[in-house]
């Protein structure tokens, strides 16, 4: 089974902004929007909450919603605006995704989960999967993770992507349950092993390239997430490590071109350079210059009129030298 190294999804951050970002650094990782609710895809500005670059390809839409017709036609639309797979987010803990009935709480309604599944694959061609937690609150992991994969995996789901701690939606707010409670990567491990031949992918406090490596040992797809928005660098290495390309050095004359016309053309719509540089300052972290970097593009870049100018003065504070010595 192709393995695959994928950036997962996060509310506020991966935006198309960000998307585009991260795929200047690699070319081959799956691509994640973050979460769109099934209702604002179909009332809602499309094209704001669904427009992307063609460069993004290949990137997953995740969808949210518990209502199987309602997420049925939010994938018709996804499928219609290009994108290449749809996903169900069965694992976000956050109050506003709980009041709409929908993310981790749907742990506890595995056979609407598997509806909700079963609607999706029957309206579009393209992949359509779930991404999901190994329980919630008082739910035994064991018996909880295994009833919801029968289900969606019977009802036609083309992957399951496993955030290997449990949703504690009472008594906890999302920002402790980051750390709280420990990781259990051995339960999606074992879920695996029970399920040889579907595609089941881990998620969840995974660091660097060489933990997504080891879990790669045990499963079919490894998601980065917080290492991948904060330390943005080690996406460089993913085609090489994980897609078979020759190892080379990273092109970062080519990336500041890529940056500074993106930025231009979505200043020119009307929009900020601050909206795509907040994703970038954490990309030279712990290297000569990076403060400085951090600097130009916490505050020059969210001046009014700020341009792609801003950007290249950033880079101009970075050695290169240094950098490719680094990842040598």
């Amino acid at each position: 089974m192709k393995k695959t190294l994928a950036i997962a999804p996060m509310m506020d951050w991966t935006d198309r902004h960000c998307r585009f970002f991260h795929r200047q650094l690699t070319g081959r990782a799956l691509l994640y929007t973050e979460m769109v609710v099934a209702d604002a895809v179909i009332h809602g500005a499309r094209e704001r909450l669904l427009g992307f670059d063609d460069v993004e390809h290949p990137v997953a839409l995740q969808l949210g919603g518990s209502d199987p017709a309602k997420l049925a036609e939010a994938a018709r639309i996804g499928e219609a605006f290009g994108y290449d797979e749809i996903n169900l987010n069965v694992g976000c803990p956050s109050d506003r995704v709980q009041s709409g009935t929908f993310g981790a709480c749907l742990m506890k309604t595995p056979d609407l989960v598997a509806e909700c599944v079963a609607a999706m694959k029957a309206s579009v061609k393209i992949p359509v999967t779930v991404k999901c937690r190994i329980g919630v609150d008082d739910q035994d992991p064991e018996p909880a993770l295994d009833t919801l994969a029968d289900g969606v995996l019977a009802a036609g789901a083309d992957a399951l992507w496993v955030h290997a701690r449990k949703a504690w939606l009472e008594g906890l707010s999302p920002k402790e349950n980051r750390d709280i409670p420990p990781l259990d990567y051995a339960r999606v491990y074992r879920l695996k092993a029970r399920k040889p031949n579907e595609f089941i992918g881990i998620n969840g406090g995974i660091q660097s390239l060489a933990e997504a490596s080891a879990h790669l040992g045990h499963v079919d797809g490894v998601m980065l997430g917080r290492a991948a928005y904060h330390t943005p660098g080690i996406l460089t290495g993913v085609d090489a490590a994980f897609y078979g390309e020759v190892a080379a050095a990273f092109d970062y004359p080519a990336l500041i071109d890529a940056m500074a016309g993106y930025a231009a053309r979505h200043i020119e719509r009307g929009g900020r350079l601050g909206h795509i540089t907040r994703h970038m300052v954490g990309l030279f972290h712990g290297l000569p210059g990076a403060r400085r970097f951090r600097q130009i593009l916490s505050t020059d870049a969210n001046k009014p009129g700020a341009g792609p100018e801003v950007l290249k003065s950033a880079f101009a504070a970075i050695d290169f030298t240094a950098v490719e010595a680094d990842a040598a």
